[in-house]
């Protein structure tokens, strides 16, 4: 039996996966890692962390399977996307801590580059609003604030990357500097129409082009990881980020059809064929993956906060121990009591791009408590993900679109969050049997390239299906609840 292993470096712990030859998960190795508030708004990760919680999981994992090394045929590596890392070439010594995605300390130079007129520039190359979210300003502020950065990057001593590309680096040793397609669409200096970093963009911000990574398909040759590492140098052939990755593993092929993920953030992507739409809802134009030099193009809505709101249920009020017990202390809810959560912890993301806003609760009585707070929290996840496929179906009115949704992630677990995903969408809710989508990506990717694993038609065949969630709510209790949370949006957006 041979093996692929899959790299899910998250937002919050890095996960090593094993799958064998029919894609079926055969172990896993989870560690997490410590995030870093260095002030109100800031997000970093050290570097140190993500390299070894990624070879300490990689090596575990192989060990619980009890297997060599050398029955590992291929690696594929999904990361969390727009994290921005900057290294020197020579020693591989980091500059500065990585700024995660979630990072808003570039808010006010965002806004500058809206007040001087450049929206439009970068929504026709790159497909994405200008936001903190994104790397290329992350990339900037290093370059701005760590002393000689930007000489030393000039120089060429200083090369930049998303965690994939430093993964890449790590595990080649230095001697492979890449990143996929998919990974360079969310950095904000990508021209995703002609599929090459963009000359303007870089000038503008005064990025050193020698310090980009090259730009890959999803299934590509990475180079061979050290030897060091398993005893055998394996290829490194499958390359996505987390979100596209989670697309492919939901077997997500077909124009219209859409899958939405449940992690710290929810994400969901419509798949829209060779063409890249242009958003007039405020979603984003994203490459969903790239095989063979061709890309294939998806709209995207992203929300900040979704798993990360029981996170904070736990760690913030303390109300809960375990993440599994949001879904009884919901079904105990008060159903007289309306209250509704806005998670605007970091701002909310699609369709408002609003990163000042933070968070606010309404509709609060005096017998208010867990169970309401508890429901309120899962409540949110799905009023988001309907804001975002409204915003969807109104860019793309097509009779290709599909109304079924493809879920998966951490959340997707709890039949109480998808049946009310269900209802409060007025859409069907698919739920694979294979949770680990994201994981089940690029495994299939890295296999796919070395002619281990079937072609994509076979692969989307072999899609199972656990449990579809059919809407039950009635029309008008749908249309009140959703009412009271554009109401609540609305005042927090105005506070």
């Amino acid at each position: 039996m041979k093996y692929v292993l899959a790299i899910d470096q998250g937002t919050t712990s890095t996960r090593a996966i094993l799958f064998n030859e029919a894609l079926t998960p055969v172990a896993s190795a989870q560690e997490e890692f410590p995030q870093i508030f260095p002030k109100s708004g800031w997000v970093e990760h050290d570097p140190a962390d993500l390299w070894a919680t990624t070879a300490g999981t990689c090596r575990e994992v192989v060990e619980r399977a009890g297997i060599r090394g050398s029955d590992v045929i291929s690696i594929g590596i999904t990361n969390q996307r727009e994290t921005t890392l900057v290294w020197h070439k020579d020693t591989g010594k980091p500059v500065y801590n990585a700024i995660v995605w979630q990072d808003r300390r570039t808010s006010e130079y965002c806004k500058f580059l809206r007040d001087q007129g450049h929206a439009e520039m970068f929504a026709d190359r790159t497909g994405l609003l200008i936001d903190p979210y994104f790397s290329s300003t992350k990339l900037k502020w290093i370059l701005d604030n760590v002393e000689g950065a930007r000489n030393m990057a000039r120089r060429g001593e200083l090369l930049f990357g998303t965690v994939d590309t430093y993964l890449i680096w790590k595990l080649t040793g230095g001697r492979v500097h890449a990143t996929d397609a998919t990974n360079a669409a969310r950095t904000m200096l990508y021209d995703i129409r002609k599929g090459c970093w963009s000359r303007t963009i870089c000038e503008l911000f005064d990025i050193p082009f020698e310090m980009l990574p090259e730009v890959k398909n999803s299934a590509d040759d990475f180079g061979l990881c050290r030897e060091d590492l398993f005893g055998v140098a394996i290829p490194i052939c499958g390359v996505a980020g987390d979100q596209q990755a989670a697309t492919i593993g939901q077997a997500c092929f077909r124009p219209g059809m859409m899958k939405s993920t449940y992690g710290t953030g929810c994400f969901a992507l419509l798949n829209t064929g060779d063409t890249p739409v242009r958003s007039k809802n405020r979603l984003l134009t994203t490459i969903a993956y790239q095989l063979d030099g061709k890309p294939t193009y998806a709209l995207e809505g992203s929300i900040f906060i979704a798993g990360a709101v029981v996170q904070w249920l736990r760690d913030g009020l303390k109300i809960i121990r375990e993440a599994s017990e949001t879904q009884p202390l919901a079904e105990r809810a008060d159903e007289t009591q309306s209250v509704v959560l806005v998670p605007a912890f970091t701002g909310l993301g699609a369709p408002y791009w609003s990163p000042e806003c933070r968070g606010a609760v309404f509709g609060l009585t005096r017998n208010s408590g867990p169970n309401e707070l508890a429901k309120a929290a899962l409540e949110s996840v799905g009023f988001q993900t309907r804001d975002l496929l409204d915003a969807m179906r109104a860019d793309w009115a097509s009779d290709d679109a599909s109304d079924v949704l493809r879920v998966d992630g951490g959340m997707s677990a709890s039949d109480w969050a998808m049946q009310f995903l269900a209802d409060i969408t007025g859409a069907p809710v698919d739920r694979p049997e294979v949770l680990e989508t994201t994981a089940l990506g690029v495994a299939w990717l890295a296999g796919m390239k070395i002619g281990a694993l079937p072609g994509q038609d076979e692969f989307a065949r072999q899609w199972a299906l656990e449990r579809t969630f059919e809407p039950a709510m009635p029309g008008p209790v749908r249309t009140a609840k959703y009412s009271d949370w554009r109401r609540a949006v609305d005042c927090t957006l105005r506070y």
